[in-house]
C-alpha cells in the first residue's frame, strides 16, 4: 500500500484521518479485503496511532472496514455475493417502508429537495467525479429516510450506507464509470413525486433488483479474472 504523506491539521486529526482513510478505500488504494496496517497509515498521514484508531472505529461503524476473524486485525470489507444479496434485500425492505412512512409527508420542501439532489447527481455524473456521484446518489436515496421521521429507520439506513458505498466504488473503478446512467433515476423520481404508492413499491423492487444484478455480475466477473 502506498499513500502520499499529507500531514493533517491537528485540530481535525480524527476527522481528517477518517476522510483520508475513507478516500483510500473508495479510490482503491486500499482494496476490498486489504489489511489496514496502523503503523504504515500513521506514518503516511503524519499522525499518531490514537487519532488513527478513532478514525478506524468510525469506518468500522460505517461498514467500510471489518474486524478480521482470521488474525484479529482490521481490513477493508470484502466484496461478497451473499453479503450483496443481503444488503440489497434489506435495502429494498427499508426503502419501501421509508416511502410508506413518508408518503403523506411529501410536501413542497420534499419535492424541491428531491429535484435538487437529483440535479446534483446529474452534475456529478457529467463531471465524471466518481466520489461525488456516490455521495450524491446516497443523498438522493437518503432523502426519504430523512423525511420519514423515524429515528431507528434513519439509523438503519446509515448503518448500510458504508457497505453500499464500497460496492459502488469498486464497481465504478473496475469499469471506469463515473456513476449510474443519467436516466437511471427517472422512474424513481416520477413515482416518488406521484400519487400511486403501489407503483412506487414496484419501482423500488425493480430498481434495487437491477442494482443487485449489476453488483453480482461485477463480483462474479472479478472472481473469473482472479481464478
Amino acid at each position: 500500500m502506498s499513500m502520499a504523506a499529507q500531514p493533517l491539521p491537528r485540530v481535525t486529526l480524527r476527522e481528517g484521518a477518517a476522510d483520508a482513510l475513507r478516500q483510500a478505500v473508495l479510490t482503491g488504494q486500499l482494496a476490498p479485503g486489504a489489511a489496514v496496517v496502523e503503523a504504515a497509515l500513521a506514518r503516511a498521514l503524519g499522525i499518531s496511532r490514537a487519532p488513527l484508531r478513532e478514525a478506524i472505529r468510525a469506518l468500522l461503524e460505517e461498514g467500510l472496514l471489518v474486524q478480521s476473524r482470521a488474525w484479529g486485525g482490521v481490513s477493508v470489507a470484502p466484496l461478497d455475493a451473499t453479503v450483496a444479496r443481503e444488503l440489497y434485500t434489506l435495502r429494498t425492505t427499508l426503502e419501501i417502508f421509508a416511502f410508506e412512512t413518508a408518503w403523506d409527508r411529501r410536501d413542497a420542501a420534499f419535492r424541491a429537495a428531491l429535484g435538487a439532489r437529483h440535479a446534483e447527481l446529474l452534475a456529478a455524473i457529467d463531471a465524471r467525479d466518481n466520489a461525488a456521484t456516490i455521495a450524491t446518489e446516497l443523498a438522493l436515496h437518503g432523502l426519504v429516510y430523512e423525511a420519514a421521521g423515524h429515528g431507528l429507520l434513519l439509523q438503519a439506513w446509515r448503518a448500510i450506507r458504508g457497505r453500499l458505498t464500497l460496492y459502488w466504488a469498486a464497481h465504478h473503478q473496475a469499469h471506469g464509470r463515473p456513476g449510474p446512467r443519467r436516466d437511471a433515476h427517472d422512474d424513481y423520481l416520477r413515482h416518488a413525486l406521484g400519487h400511486d404508492l403501489d407503483a412506487m413499491r414496484i419501482e423500488l423492487r425493480d430498481h434495487m433488483q437491477r442494482g443487485l444484478a449489476t453488483v453480482l455480475h461485477f463480483i462474479e466477473d472479478g472472481k473469473e479474472h482472479t481464478a
